[in-house]
């Protein structure tokens, strides 16, 4: 009997005629003699309600207060889900993350998962109950309700899968699978049977939405294998999982497209020693994240600093940058917030060279100019203008031959 963890996100259970749909999809889980451990989401718009409840009171409100009330959105979830098991006459038991005993730590909004119990869950499945975890939260020291932050549902099946040592983590969504890149730009953008945790890791961070980053970075800590499905329709999904040889024999995986990135330039500023950390503590310091970084070195002893951050940021960075620019005596300070970060992945680039060239030569061949360009074993990484988004996408899928089944000899 194999042991499985399921997560279901908020459009899966976003209606009551969706939980009963889920809970057969359970049952019949259940009788081909599987035990079971459910993770869901809350119902799909609750947690914007709850925020904006939030924001109705106050435009900053208590972080702790915030968890308190976002965390009502899964406890709703999960009850109604033990409610429609049971109507099937399948046993059931629900669970908050204080019952199971998530451990966190203390950042309100965005708590890191440091133990979990699963004391409790294991006692059930040995009862013959289907488990019904609320996931996106966890509990701190002091025993205040904490939040993982958007898409915590996620690590919370990542988690509990590697604590259970379950076969394997399936997460349940809108989509079928991953894809090799966004069919709504490409049509003919095809389904990965399987993929590696470092390239969905890449996938993830640059704007493929179908998994949450930090549940990635938890299954390939543990080694987990993670399998994304639909909740709509049956199939095989995308499996997640360690590196193999036929893996690295596929040159090219996905590409990627990300428009919530603005780029901010300080001209003229003096080349010498700390000049980076000058301009990018105070940045730090304000919570914002860098992503590109690019240093331009002039004849006349000055550097052009480049980097860009994500687009909601654009505003408050530009003016940090008044103040810097002002003690560094910068000749000007530049920005754009309509720029796309477009990016191609696969782990076979580690063992071919020319992809850089052959993907720069495809973006040249439709006029399309290079801002910023990025790089990692694994990654390559350009910014352009954003009205080039879909023209690129199109452009890359088609030179890599994305369209078409690797061939592994």
């Amino acid at each position: 009997m194999a042991l499985l963890v399921q997560k279901y996100g908020g459009t899966s259970v976003g209606s009551v005629e969706r939980i009963k749909a889920v809970a057969q999809r359970l049952l019949k889980t259940r009788h081909g003699g599987h035990q079971l451990v459910v993770v869901v989401s809350a119902m799909s718009g609750e947690t914007d309600r709850l925020l904006s409840l939030a924001r109705g009171i106050s435009a900053h409100p208590n972080g702790r207060e915030l968890d308190v009330l976002l965390a009502t959105g899964e406890q709703v979830t999960i009850a109604l889900l033990c409610m429609a098991l049971e109507t099937l006459g399948c046993p059931a038991r629900s669970y908050l993350a204080s019952q199971v005993k998530i451990s966190t730590d203390g950042t309100y909004n965005k708590a890191r998962i440091l133990s979990i119990d699963s004391g409790p869950i294991r006692e059930a499945l040995q009862a013959g109950k289907v488990v019904v975890v609320a996931g996106f939260q966890g509990v701190d020291v002091e025993g205040n309700i904490t939040t993982l932050g958007r898409g915590g549902s996620d690590t919370t099946a990542v988690a509990l899968a590697a604590a259970l040592k379950a076969e394997e983590c399936q997460i349940y969504t809108d989509v079928d699978g991953v894809y090799t890149t966004d069919p709504k730009i490409v049509p003919e953008a095809r389904r990965l049977a399987q993929i590696t945790y470092e390239e969905m890791l890449e996938m993830a961070s640059l704007g493929a939405k179908v998994l949450q980053i930090r549940s990635v970075e938890f299954a390939s800590k543990y080694g987990v294998p993670v399998r994304v499905l639909s909740s709509f329709a049956e199939g095989e999904g995308t499996l997640i999982k360690p590196e193999d040889d036929t893996m690295e024999q596929v040159l090219i995986s996905g590409v990627t497209a990300n428009r919530d990135e603005a780029k901010v330039t300080l001209v003229g500023v003096p080349d010498k020693p700390g000049i980076a950390s000058a301009i990018l503590g105070p940045i730090a310091q304000c919570n914002i994240e860098v992503d590109m970084i690019v240093q331009n070195i002039g004849s006349d002893g000055t550097t052009d600093f480049t980097f860009t951050v994500h687009r909601n940021d654009y505003q408050r960075t530009m003016e940090i940058l008044k103040d810097v620019a002002s003690q560094m005596n910068a000749r000007q300070i530049e920005g754009d917030n309509r720029i796309a970060k477009i990016s191609v992945i696969g782990v076979g680039m580690r063992s071919h060279a020319g992809i850089a060239v052959q993907m720069f030569g495809a973006l040249a061949a439709e006029g399309i100019n290079i801002r910023m360009i990025s790089t990692s074993e694994i990654k390559i990484s350009v910014v352009v203008d954003e009205k080039y988004l879909e023209l690129a996408v199109r452009t890359l899928h088609c030179a890599f031959g994305l369209e078409r089944e690797p061939q592994i000899s």
